[in-house]
């Protein structure tokens, strides 16, 4: 690339030819896409099709359904459009201007009208927006966002940096060479949101059951459609209305948004704690989760140093000498904010000379006309050093402090005056965070690049038990069992916290990650849920499923509570949704076969799904529970759904069976089915509802007295006919087994249920 003149920077003509430093955004979707994925699915499609061919036979009332459709679409499209904007509002470089050389003189620009070739002036606190290499002067720089190595390390002209590093302390100038989406970190965050998905039972299992009624109803429709009008010479009206009906009862549409709402919600109030939920199913994974994984840095502590204290060795005034050199020195990392505020002194002697902290020689040093002072790490100062002090720093390591050393240089001889201890500050409130997951069996990892015995010391402060174990020391090989057994890690690289992920994966447990930086983006991904901090690198939470907008840790608790709340009333209440779906499934099978149509309309089963599924499951969604989730979510829900769906179809065939016994006609035959269906699903309702509680008692009474005013006033709504006494009589026959019939399908699946269960134990390896 060619050299930019170091006197002038770039001229007027050669930035108007230059390419800028611009990102098209392609890292989150675009509105238009939110819009297709939520409006053209396949299941969306086929009721849109449904709506149509009834809306084709003029029986307006029957397209009720579709208000469910367009409420979970709208649902879904609203919900991510609201993570896009939060998200796309928290950019990677948070500082929007930038100086720059022009036309020989500096000048301050928005990091957008960067362009290639540009000479920027890298300063102090500066985040580095761009890639490319130092032409002048010296810096030290961080790549704790782009490596996950907290040492700084020292660029010279001739070095190569990286967008995404920040400036520690020094000066240089740097000549663009990548720009926009040819930067290291942009390259990164297109990886970060490639092919991102986080594992959901929930999800899953809706979408199989869904996949599975979808693909079952266009042959199971068209032979319904072929049974009604070519061999029972229906109408075509007629026909249509009784497949829709069929149709529309094989797909648990309910099940659909009562997730979608339940999981907005639960975002929504995560949203009031300033959380954003990226992924609606992430908080259900959450909530299973039983292995949680932290960085220590800006997790269990601040990101923020502060002095403790200071051991005096040599008379001295130590905070007087910190003031003098740090007035001198332009270090502004966290190390030399913390030794300011400290020391909290006017300087009282000017500086011959100062040199500032480097990765090299890890000490800064300034020069007074009183003499020579050093401030760093001791074992850097000497190549011989005081064994007693040497055993005063690696005490106060095992108790979580770095110490810092301050001496006094004379010909090439240390005399320590003072030791000083600093500290990364715990977040407050972290010890009952950690409390309150060993007490909900969720076990704490922490993992970091750090030294192992300050990063154990630390967490132990914290209330995490365990000594620090050196993860440069441990083989590919050892990994999986070492990270099992223990729960301190430190100088872990980025390859290992992947590593670490998927081992525990591996062994069964559900595992959640939170990490700010760049380099945990490989274990992010992995997690089964990812959590991000919002002052960490755009990389991380572009990847996350949460991201702590605020860097909350504290909220984890009720994030968790929330997630556990949901997914515990969705599992409990699916099954009043697939009881529906399995009856009106084996109703259709029967229609084909036996019966001479479809016994229900459309706008029946709304009656049925909304009294006696619908609404009441959304009631039961959002009651507190905050036990723990466990269980396979398909095995639990089906074995509630199936004794409803059994004994719905058992009291539609004997309805079949008795109307050659009692004379009914076809309004008749369907009025009696729907009485029995709304009732069926009552009891599986009360059923759900046990133990009752006083809202799950006045549910109930509720539900069935408008079932009762809709049969009784508004027949005519909902295509319901009057009845013969004789017809009376056997509703009520019907009604009085239903209870006892429910009992002995819950007593038969029960068992089942033990009989698998005792099955699957004694194939287990002893």
């Amino acid at each position: 690339m060619k050299k930019t003149n170091l006197k002038t920077g770039l001229t007027s003509e050669e930035i108007k030819t230059a390419k800028k430093n611009i990102v098209h955004d392609n890292l989150s979707k675009s509105y238009r896409s939110i819009f297709l994925q939520h409006t053209f699915t396949f299941f969306n499609i086929v009721n849109f099709i449904l709506a149509a061919l009834v809306f084709w036979t003029g029986s307006y009332r029957n397209m009720l359904f579709m208000g469910v459709v367009l409420s979970n679409m709208v649902i879904g499209i609203v919900q991510e459009i609201r993570s896009k904007k939060v998200l796309d509002h928290l950019a990677l470089i948070h500082q929007e201007q930038e100086l720059v050389l022009r036309n020989g003189k500096e000048e301050t620009i928005p990091i957008t009208q960067i362009v290639q070739g540009d000479l920027l002036i890298l300063r102090a606190g500066d985040q580095i927006p761009c890639d490319g290499q130092i032409v002048e002067g010296s810096i030290e720089c961080s790549e704790a966002m782009l490596t996950g190595e907290s040492d700084s390390i020292e660029k010279e002209v001739g070095n190569r940096v990286l967008s995404g590093s920040f400036v520690i302390s020094g000066k240089a100038m740097m000549q663009v060479e990548q720009v926009g989406e040819d930067t290291y970190i942009h390259s990164i965050l297109k990886e970060a949101k490639r092919n991102k998905r986080y594992p959901s039972q929930l999800r899953d299992a809706i979408q199989t059951i869904i996949r599975i009624c979808t693909f079952s109803i266009i042959p199971v429709g068209i032979l319904l459609f072929v049974k009604q009008y070519f061999l029972s010479a229906q109408t075509l009206q007629e026909t249509i209305l009784s497949t829709v009906a069929a149709l529309i009862g094989m797909i648990p549409e309910g099940l659909v948004i009562l997730t979608s709402i339940a999981l907005a919600i639960s975002s929504m109030k995560l949203a009031k704690q300033n959380v954003l939920v990226q992924e609606l199913y992430c908080t259900e994974t959450l909530a299973r989760v039983n292995i949680l994984c932290l960085d220590k840095t800006g997790t269990i502590t601040q990101g923020k140093m502060s002095v403790l204290d200071a051991e005096q060795i040599a008379p001295c005034d130590p905070k007087q000498i910190i003031a003098n050199m740090y007035a001198a020195l332009s270090d502004d990392n966290s190390t030399a904010q913390a030794l300011r505020e400290w020391a909290d002194l006017q300087p009282n002697e000017k500086a011959l000379s100062a040199k500032p902290f480097t990765s090299a020689n890890k000490c800064a040093q300034v020069q007074f006309a009183s003499g020579t002072f050093v401030c760093g790490a001791y074992t850097f100062m000497t190549d011989h050093p005081d064994p007693n002090i040497v055993a005063k720093i690696q005490e106060s390591a095992k108790q979580g402090k770095r110490v810092l050393a301050l001496a006094k240089k004379e010909d090439d001889q240390i005399e320590v005056l003072a030791l000083i201890n600093i500290q990364d500050r715990l977040r407050k409130d972290i010890r009952q965070v950690f409390q309150f997951f060993q007490k909900q069996d969720v076990q704490v990892k922490i993992i970091s690049g750090d030294d192992p015995v300050t990063v154990a010391a630390l967490a132990n402060q914290a209330g995490v038990p365990g000594k620090g174990i050196d993860m440069s020391k441990v083989s590919a090989e050892e990994l999986p069992e070492v990270v099992m057994h223990n729960s301190i890690f430190g100088r872990v690289k980025p390859e290992q916290k992947k590593a670490m992920i998927l081992a525990l994966k591996k062994a069964g447990n559900t595992v959640a990650m939170s990490g700010d930086g760049v380099n945990d983006v490989m274990a992010l991904k992995e997690a089964d849920c990812s959590i991000a901090m919002g002052s960490g690198s755009q990389a991380a939470r572009s990847i996350a499923s949460l991201i702590l907008l605020n860097d909350q840790f504290e909220a984890l608790p009720s994030i968790l509570d929330q997630g556990r709340c949901v997914i515990n009333n969705i599992q409990r209440t699916a099954s009043l949704f697939l009881v529906k779906t399995i009856f009106s499934f084996i109703l259709s099978i029967l229609t084909i076969f036996v019966l001479q149509e479809y016994p229900f309309q459309p706008i029946q089963l709304t009656l049925i799904s909304s009294l006696a599924i619908g609404f009441p499951s959304f009631v039961l969604t959002l009651e507190p529970d905050y036990h723990r989730v466990t269980g396979n979510f398909l095995r639990t829900v089906f074995s509630k759904a199936v004794p409803g769906a059994l004994c719905v179809s058992l009291c539609v065939i004997t309805t079949y069976i008795v109307q050659h016994l009692i004379p009914m006609n076809q309004a008749q035959f369907s009025t009696v089915c729907t009485l029995l269906a709304g009732v069926c699903s009552l009891c599986v309702l009360y059923k759900t509802c046990i133990p009752l509680t006083p809202l799950r008692f006045i549910l109930v009474i509720v539900m069935s007295s408008i079932f009762t005013i809709c049969v009784l006033f508004l027949k005519k709504v909902f295509f319901l006919t009057n009845l013969t006494t004789p017809l009376f009589i056997l509703i009520l026959a019907e009604t009085a087994c239903i209870p006892f019939f429910l009992w002995i399908f819950y007593v038969w699946i029960q068992e089942w249920n033990n009989a698998r269960k005792k099955k699957r134990e004694m194939k287990k390896p002893r």
